[in-house]
């Protein structure tokens, strides 16, 4: 009787358990079985293990092989166990020592001539080994780069099976054939999901930049850029609504390269989503800038805040994790899509409950929210250009609710661009590049003042904190509280006009809000002109 185990991971969303992979060989009728609660592609793996075993020059065991994947209770899922399965088969058979394998944590899929390639969630995978106390991990070769960001972790990086078989026993590494030059490597594409980037909108910072979006491309729209840039130093909500043509999708799409890039932690958190979901930018395994997220408008459930059959999978919101989610012309989403998002918005994750398990995903995001006045886009207070009835245009608006409009700091109404704006007559805004190095410096006073505290913007600071640790100016919160009493403004509202006003503070230099800080912050909130200027240098 031979019997040898080593290990694998099985991702439950972004989160891994280790599962022991145990072979065991019996005299008996050849047959081969797997138990331990595996899905469909995982029970395949019978097949693709022993055409790989075989064709990898080793000898398939004549007996009869249990292989099973323990604990037995949790579900098992895809076809990144195939490595660790061949290995304990081999370790039984003793063509590799069993006592090698023990502590080994082995991911990736097999191919039939016994190619490893990779699979989604490498990462994630690295990070439960790490935590579990493993040392050593073996990948596909093309993920290697990806396992390697995990610290304290030894990565081993193989092409095939017959590599990883000489390199547990000891012997010449083979070398292996390297596919044409100037044809993509067939082997990477276990690292993305077909379509999934277009269907998504994304792109990050650096794609940004790419296409020459600069935030002085924008014409006008001083109210709408001193949101922007608030949004972008407190990680505010943001609501902008205008007409048509107005600058509302130039200004959300340059949001993002304004951000500060991305900590350690967080490029982990965010790369770890991303491989999970496929999306992992190809030749670029960490992902260091703020992702940006635009989902269509006819987008599902399912597919904005996650889901999906079988074991839930990443959606837009925390595939936005750390980054921007806009939703352009957001009237025209479900009510109920619009609805799930409060959650996020409050708690910062999803978590999904399916009859295969229930997840949680991370799902910090700045949502850019963006619509017309009408269903025609022409209403104005002062143009008498818009020809929809006062009830279609009610109940326009009313797509969007209380209750999450109540969950966003900013909101600005988008004004029509002028023809002299458009001519260039008057003077342009600031670059992105001078908006972001005022962002970051008021991020660095955010962080210096919440050092040693779980908060990290101040988007994310309790109400009770601020009125209590953080005290504004004395009489700054007058109209704010005026405004509460008159029911202009919630509880929440209050606490949200502190936060906004605190980040003004942070960009303009003051120790702490003053009156004309937090009246900007209620102009900001409530859209009704509070008699102070837009523009965040007249206040400092």
């Amino acid at each position: 009787m031979g019997f040898a185990r080593t290990c694998s991971v099985a991702l439950v969303g972004v989160e891994g358990v280790v599962v022991e992979v145990q072979a065991d060989l019996e005299p008996g009728v050849a047959a081969f079985t797997l138990v331990g609660l595996p899905d469909k592609s995982l029970t395949e793996s019978r097949d693709r293990v022993r055409a790989a075993v075989v064709n990898s020059g080793a000898q398939w065991p004549q007996k009869k092989l249990t292989v099973g994947l323990s604990p037995a209770s949790v579900p098992k899922s895809g076809s990144g166990f195939d490595l660790a399965v061949a290995a304990s088969v081999l370790g039984a058979a003793e063509r590799i020592d069993p006592r090698v394998l023990a502590d080994i944590v082995m991911i990736g899929e097999l191919g039939l001539d016994g190619r490893v390639r990779p699979v989604r969630g490498i990462l994630p995978a690295v990070l439960a080994a790490a935590e579990a106390g493993y040392e050593q991990v073996v990948v596909p070769e093309c993920a290697a780069a990806e396992a390697s960001l995990v610290p304290g972790v030894s990565v081993l990086g193989v092409r095939s099976l017959r590599q990883l078989i000489a390199v547990l026993a000891d012997e010449p590494v083979p070398e292996e054939e390297q596919d044409l030059q100037g044809r993509p490597d067939p082997l990477m594409a276990g690292l993305r999901m077909p379509g999934t980037g277009a269907a998504t909108g994304m792109h990050s910072m650096e794609a940004a930049q790419d296409h020459g979006h600069d935030l002085a491309d924008v014409v006008g729209q001083e109210s709408a850029r001193t949101a922007v840039e608030v949004a972008a130093a407190g990680r505010h909500h943001l609501f902008l609504e205008g007409p048509p043509g107005a600058g509302k999708t130039m200004l959300a799409e340059r949001l993002p390269a304004i951000l500060p890039r991305l900590c350690r932690a967080e490029s982990l958190e965010v790369t770890a989503v991303h491989s999970v979901a496929g999306l992992l930018p190809p030749g670029k395994p960490l992902i260091d800038v703020a992702p940006y997220c635009a989902p269509h408008h006819s987008a599902t459930m399912q597919s904005l805040v996650g889901g999906g059959p079988g074991i839930a999978r990443p959606g837009a919101v925390s595939l936005a994790h750390r980054g921007v989610l806009f939703l352009d012309e957001t009237p025209e989403f479900s009510s109920h899509v619009l609805d799930a998002l409060r959650q996020p918005l409050e708690a910062g994750h999803v978590v999904i409950a399916r009859s295969a398990g229930v997840v949680r995903f991370p799902a910090r995001f700045l949502m850019v929210l963006a619509a017309n006045p009408c269903p025609c886009g022409r209403f104005s207070r002062t143009d008498e250009l818009c020809e929809c009835p006062s009830s279609a245009i009610r109940r326009y608006q009313a797509r969007l609710s209380g209750p999450l409009l109540d969950r966003v700091d900013l909101r600005v109404e988008v004004e029509r661009v002028t023809r002299s704006q458009l001519a260039g007559d008057g003077p342009r805004g600031d670059s992105t590049g001078a908006v972001a190095d005022r962002v970051r410096a008021a991020r660095d006073r955010a962080a210096a003042r919440l050092a040693g505290t779980p908060w990290r913007s101040n988007s994310e600071v309790p109400g009770r904190e601020l009125r209590s640790r953080w005290r504004a100016a004395a009489g700054a919160l007058d109209e704010a509280e005026r405004s509460l009493e008159r029911g202009v403004l919630t509880a929440r509202g209050l606490d949200r006009v502190l936060r906004v006003a605190w980040t003004v503070a942070d960009l303009v230099g003051h120790d702490r809000p003053d009156a004309r800080d937090v009246a900007l912050a209620l102009q900001l909130r409530t859209g009704v002109p509070r008699g102070v200027p837009m523009a965040l240098g007249a206040l400092a």
